[in-house]
């Protein structure tokens, strides 16, 4: 019995079992059904996650439709999204704005519940336009390999949340305010064990502490980049304790020398360096290279020192880089020859030591760089001839050779295999030599290169260069600089059908007629064509912002319909044989902030209905045949420079002035009359140089001159002035003290300024002084009616000059 009792209790669990497992086979088929069901449906992704990220789109602004494919059930699919491919579960948002565009970006904040994406790996936010607080939630994102959230106006309040992201690997917040955390951003990163890069770049950090390694669990770090912050101090030693560091970004942070070259000794794996724009400089601080030529000769490949005070000559352990491919040693003061171990930098292909004073030649091995791709010499002091071999480097793209001092010519030979170039400079300065510099090449020879940018200045060419195969073949030319190089020709047609953005052909003797209108396709920057020969009308020019044509031929008037030409900013048509009245179109020029008309033989009135000029800075009408008074406008606008001398104005000076805020001055030789004391007011306090000699002024010299303290050139000359001199001349604070009167404009490419000049009378001579004019220091009171004692305080002006009281 007790055996068919155990037999039959055996065989009971044995039917159990086979029951529950039959259960659980058909719940699982039963899921699966479910689980396909459902994605044919569309549900690929997790519900909640899905809502989340509607939640977010409909938070932002988009005002291009970047995530106009947000749309459906299965947000997998989304553009910038990912999914594991089992779980359903978002592990990727991209929303990077890759082009970099404004009208790109998303507006609006990042939203606390992204940090609900419990099994995101990857968040890219790069420069898509979110602002203000990173939220602290992000922080709950313990899966995160991958965080880029990075761009202006984004900023934290701390970033102690980074703790809870120790599996992250890249971790990217480039020109994000972190001035808050400055003081614990180390300890912060300091709990980020797996990462490999990190990029505060631009990030506001003015704490880089010295004490014991702060990033002692980063043992894995392969690039650091702190650049554009204020540290303002020297590198600490921990820094260079971090040996697996490939790539060390520091330019641009407040650097300061020197760097001990026994820091340099643990970075053998280094790859990239760059320190530039730093104070790292000192006496002998180009070792910095040697150092780095001992310690990192086989890895480094790209070294980048720019504008960091480097000092001293190149070493020739410069020549054990192996396996260097960009070297920038630009804007620093090293001297000295080239050394010959250059040529075993086979493998460069970026050599800049522009702006430094190197001298000499260059070496012959340069012709061994056959990996050339750009070499800029530019802004020393090397001389002797530019060898021809430099012909061999058949890769090179662009040429720099500007502002030294080269003898004898170069010619088809020295560019016979540069199939690639694309910009070529050889800008000098000019010569006192009989022989200048010579760019010689046949005319009928087609160069095997199409340029982008040529400039050539100062140097011979061939009187019909603008005609040669040379330039006539080169159909992607965007900036041609051709100044001072001896053309006499007249300008072809073809030069006009240019996609042109920077055309340069003063101070030659060009000649002939220009084209009724001149269009450029795209808008150019800069047309300058001084100082030649050129005859005619004036043509209209559209789609061209600085407009030079001083010292030319131009005859007849100005056209009347020149407020067509509205894209420009700088017209100088002065010094040509233009007649006429100055048409009222102008005022259409809005965005015109220079005219220079003067020395032309313009007449009538000044227009009075220019009100449009808001950005006028600098107005030049001196040297015409003008007449009437000045328009009350004029003084409605931000006048830096007002010149109206050499005309035939008249009358009382208009009410307004008083309102002038005009550094500069000039109302002299006319037939102006009347007190100077009427508008003399407190707006033109900021006047450098006044000067109304040759006028019919009377009465006192007033008092208030005298609180003018920037005032370094005072002429009240021929004029009917009576009194005596005010004794507070003496006080004129600008008289004690070095000046300027520059006028600069915003521009850095075209780098165009508007220097004031003026014509001053020194020993009885008239002299028009410009470049110097901020440090001419005078008091010219002469041919007037003035009686009483010389003002004992005009001896405390220990900077004056010129004083005239005869």
């Amino acid at each position: 019995m007790a055996i068919r009792k155990i037999i039959l209790l055996l065989l009971i669990v044995s039917l159990l079992s086979l029951f529950l497992k039959l259960l659980l086979v058909e719940a699982t088929s039963t899921t699966v059904n479910s689980t396909d069901a459902d994605l044919s449906k569309g549900w690929g992704c997790i519900e909640g996650e899905r809502k989340a990220l509607l939640e977010f789109k409909h938070g932002i602004i988009d005002p291009l439709g970047r995530l106009s494919s947000w749309i459906g059930a299965d947000c997998c699919k989304w553009k910038g999204v990912e999914c594991n491919n089992q779980t359903g579960n978002v592990v990727k948002v991209d929303l990077r704005n890759r082009d970099f565009s404004y009208l790109g970006r998303l507006s609006g904040t990042i939203p606390n519940f992204l940090g609900s994406f419990e099994r995101l790996r990857h968040l890219d936010l790069s420069n898509a336009g979110f602002g203000g607080m990173i939220p602290p939630h992000l922080g709950n994102l313990s899966q995160l390999r991958f965080l880029h959230v990075n761009g202006s106006p984004l900023r934290v309040s701390n970033l102690n949340w980074l703790s809870g992201l120790s599996f992250l690997k890249y971790l990217d917040l480039w020109t994000v305010d972190l001035s808050k955390a400055t003081t614990s951003w180390t300890q912060a990163v300091n709990m980020l064990p797996s990462l490999l890069e990190l990029q505060l770049s631009g990030s506001q950090l003015s704490d880089f502490p010295h004490h014991s390694n702060p990033f002692v669990n980063l043992t894995s770090l392969l690039v650091l980049d702190l650049s554009y912050n204020d540290f303002d101090t020297t590198l600490p030693s921990w820094l260079f304790n971090i040996s697996t560091l490939r790539d060390l970004y520091l330019n641009s942070a407040g650097i300061k020398g020197p760097i001990p070259l026994v820091y340099l000794q643990s970075l053998g794996n280094l790859v990239t360096l760059d320190l530039s724009i730093n104070g790292i400089g000192s006496e002998g601080s180009i070792e910095l290279v040697n150092g780095l030529s001992i310690c990192c000769n086989n890895s480094l490949k790209v070294l980048k020192l720019r504008n960091s005070g480097l000092r001293g000559e190149l070493p020739d352990s410069l020549g054990n880089f192996n396996n260097l491919r960009f070297l920038d040693l630009t804007g620093n003061s090293i001297g000295g020859p080239l050394p010959n171990s250059i040529q075993h930098l086979t493998n460069l292909e970026i050599l800049c030591l522009g702006g430094n004073s190197i001298s000499g030649p260059i070496p012959m091995g340069i012709g061994n760089m056959l990996r050339m791709k750009k070499l800029d010499l530019s802004e020393n002091l090397m001389n002797g001839t530019i060898p021809k071999i430099i012909g061999q480097l058949r890769e090179l793209t662009e040429m720099y050779l500007s502002s030294n001092s080269w003898e004898g010519e170069i010619s088809e030979i020295h560019f016979s295999n540069l199939t690639k170039l694309e910009y070529f400079s050889l800008h000098l300065s000019p010569k006192t030599k009989k022989q200048p510099f010579r760019f010689h090449v046949k005319p009928e020879w087609i160069p095997p290169f199409s340029l982008v940018s040529i400039d050539i200045s100062n140097c011979y060419v061939s009187p019909k260069f603008l005609s040669s195969n040379w330039l006539t073949t080169q159909k992607r030319l965007d900036r041609i600089v051709l100044e001072n190089v001896g053309m006499s020709d007249t300008i072809p047609e073809w030069l006009w059908k240019l996609d042109i953005s920077y055309l340069d052909l003063s101070r030659n003797q060009l000649h002939g007629k220009l084209p009724d209108a001149i269009s450029f396709s795209l808008k150019a920057d800069m047309v300058n064509l001084s100082f030649d020969r050129l005859v005619g009308r004036l043509p209209l020019w559209f789609n061209v912002s600085w407009l030079f044509l001083r010292n030319n031929l131009f005859s007849g008037p100005i056209p009347f319909n020149i407020g067509h030409s509205s894209s420009l900013q700088v017209l100088d048509v002065s010094g040509n044989l233009l007649n006429g009245r100055i048409p009222s179109s102008m005022n259409k020029l809005r965005r015109l902030y220079a005219m220079d008309l003067s020395n032309n033989q313009l007449s009538g009135v000044i227009p009075k209905n220019w009100n449009n000029l808001h950005g006028l800075n600098a107005l030049d009408l001196s040297k015409n045949k003008l007449s009437g008074g000045i328009p009350g406008w004029i003084c409605s606008l931000s006048l830096d420079v007002l010149k109206l001398s050499e005309n035939n104005l008249s009358g009382e000076l208009s009410p307004s002035l008083p309102n002038c805020t005009c550094t500069s001055l000039d109302l002299g030789n006319n037939r102006f009359s009347g007190e100077i004391s009427k508008w003399i007011g407190e707006r033109t306090s900021s006047l450098k140089q006044l000067r109304l000699r040759g006028n019919m002024f009377r009465g006192d010299i007033p008092k208030r001159l005298c609180r003018l303290s920037h005032l370094h050139i005072l002429d009240l000359a021929l004029n009917n002035l009576s009194g005596s001199i005010p004794q507070c001349l003496g006080d004129l604070i600008a008289l004690r003290s070095v000046t300027s009167s520059y006028i600069e404009f915003d521009d850095d490419e075209v780098q165009t300024s508007y220097s004031d000049n003026m014509e001053l009378v020194m020993k009885g001579q008239n002299r028009v002084y410009e470049s110097i004019l901020p440090i001419v220091h005078l008091i010219d009171l002469s041919s007037n009616n003035l009686w009483g004692e010389i003002p004992e305080g005009i001896t405390n002006l220990t900077t004056l000059g010129t004083l005239n009281l005869s």
